[in-house]
This record gives structure tokens, sequence and C-alpha cells, in this order.
């Protein structure tokens, strides 16, 4: 890059960036080309500066690509996460989540506790940050994805759905526990789990104690099978707080406490 770019120069080589659509690069075109001139760069650091501008872009445009496919149900990252207001989550184990060591080794997480605690929120906030990172994430709830496999399976296609979900790098198994599950729809679970077991990471999130999951998956010896695989490589996370969605209502005064 010359430190002194002509007029028509630096028109041909704008032209050039948009033909290539290298939109980034013909943006900061002019500022990297003072930037050159002022500060005394070669020509390769000043190449480095402009194609660092459409690397970075495109890796953002990527990542929020990334994020919107998976279907989370809400944007939040551990920074929305009120830890003081649940003090039995390790915010520090929260961040070593995010740092994805745990998919490295096909471990699963899996996040227990009363409803509205903040399983979902800590949950998407791991798979947020897998997304950034570029690994294929999805989330989906339990009752959903076993609807979605059972269709399949009367469609013959559930080896087609199974293997749908068993490419996503984390996939995010939302409210196990809370809908009931039928015989049929323990086995489709079964082998959705099998599948993945050492394989990639999944995230659980449920209300239910281990030691009630027979009751919740119809079958003793399904249940045991399925906690095998999930538990055998994993991290469980207990949480026993407070509801955030009673947290408003429980430092607001009663209504007839608001009467002077």
């Amino acid at each position: 890059m010359e430190k002194h770019m002509s007029n028509s120069v630096y028109q041909q080589v704008s032209k050039n960036l948009e033909t290539l659509r290298l939109g980034q690069m013909a943006l900061h075109l002019q500022e990297v080309a003072d930037r050159v001139s002022s500060e005394n760069l070669s020509f390769s650091e000043g190449l480095l500066k402009l194609s660092n501008y459409e690397v970075d872009f495109k890796e953002s445009s990527s990542s929020n690509n990334t994020i919107k496919a998976a279907a989370f149900p809400f944007v939040k990252t551990l920074n929305d996460f009120d830890f003081d207001f649940q003090p039995t989550v390790s915010e520090k184990q929260m961040q070593e989540f995010c740092s994805l060591g745990f998919m490295e080794h096909a471990e699963n997480i899996v996040f227990l506790g009363n409803s509205g605690v903040g399983k979902t929120h800590l949950a998407t906030a791991i798979g947020i940050e897998a997304a950034k990172h570029h690994n294929i994430t999805y989330f989906i709830k339990c009752h959903n994805l076993l609807q979605q496999l059972k269709k399949a399976k009367l469609e013959n296609r559930l080896e087609q759905r199974l293997k749908h979900f068993n490419r996503y790098k984390l996939l995010i198994i939302d409210e196990i526990g809370y809908l009931p599950i039928d015989k049929e729809d323990s086995n489709l679970f079964f082998q959705l789990i099998d599948m993945r077991y050492e394989k990639k990471s999944t995230i659980l999130t449920t209300n239910i104690g281990f030691g009630d999951w027979d009751s919740v998956f119809y079958d003793a010896v399904v249940a045991d099978a399925i906690l095998n695989r999930i538990l055998h490589h994993s991290h469980v996370v207990k949480i026993a707080g407070k509801s955030y969605r009673l947290k408003n209502m429980i430092s607001e005064p009663k209504d007839d406490e608001k009467c002077t």
C-alpha cells in the first residue's frame, strides 16, 4: 500500500473492494491510508490493518448467525445473571463452563433445581458462548424434542431426525420432567442420548431429582440407562434458591402494606 495514494488510484481500489464485496475494507480504506502515511507504516502493516476490519466483521456476523440458528428463547449472558440473588451458583464455575473446556471432552452439564431459579438462563448463557465460538448449537424444550422425534418415527424418518439432533456440537434440552413422558417417548429420548454419548456435549435442565427419574421416564430400566449416559461424564449444578420470577414480587410490599 503506497503511503501517498493518488485520488484515481484510491477510487479504483475502493471500487475493486466493493466489487469483491469487501465492504469493511472499502469503508476503512481512507482511514488506513491516512495511518500508513502518518505512522510511516509498511505496505504489509497497512494491508494487515485494513484486512483485520473485514475479518473482524465477518467473524462477528458468523457468530451472530450461529446464535440466531440456535433458537435460544432469549439472549442472556452471565453478566445478566444475579449471582447475589442465587448464591448457590458459583460464578467461577459458570465462567469455566463458558470457556467451553467441557465440550472438548464431550462432557455434559445438568442444571437441577426448582422452577424459576435460573437454570434456563445459565444454560442459554453457556450456549451463546459456544455459538460465538462457531460451535453449532441448538436449544429445544424436551417436550418439543420428543414431539419431533415421535412425528419422525410415524413418518419413517426417525434415523434422519436423530442424526439431525446428533450433529449439534452442543445440544441444550430444557425442562426435562415438566410434562409427562410415555414409554415410546422414553425410548426415543434414550436413542438420542445414546447416540451423543461420549461424542457430543449436552446441557440439560430439570426440576426432578435423579432418584425420581423412574417416574418421569415411565420405565425404570430406560431411566437408569439414560441417567448412566448423561451422568457418566457430567457436571451437575444443583440450584437451591428462590425463583427469579417471584423476585420483584418478594421485594414489593403487599397491597395492604402500601396503604398509609
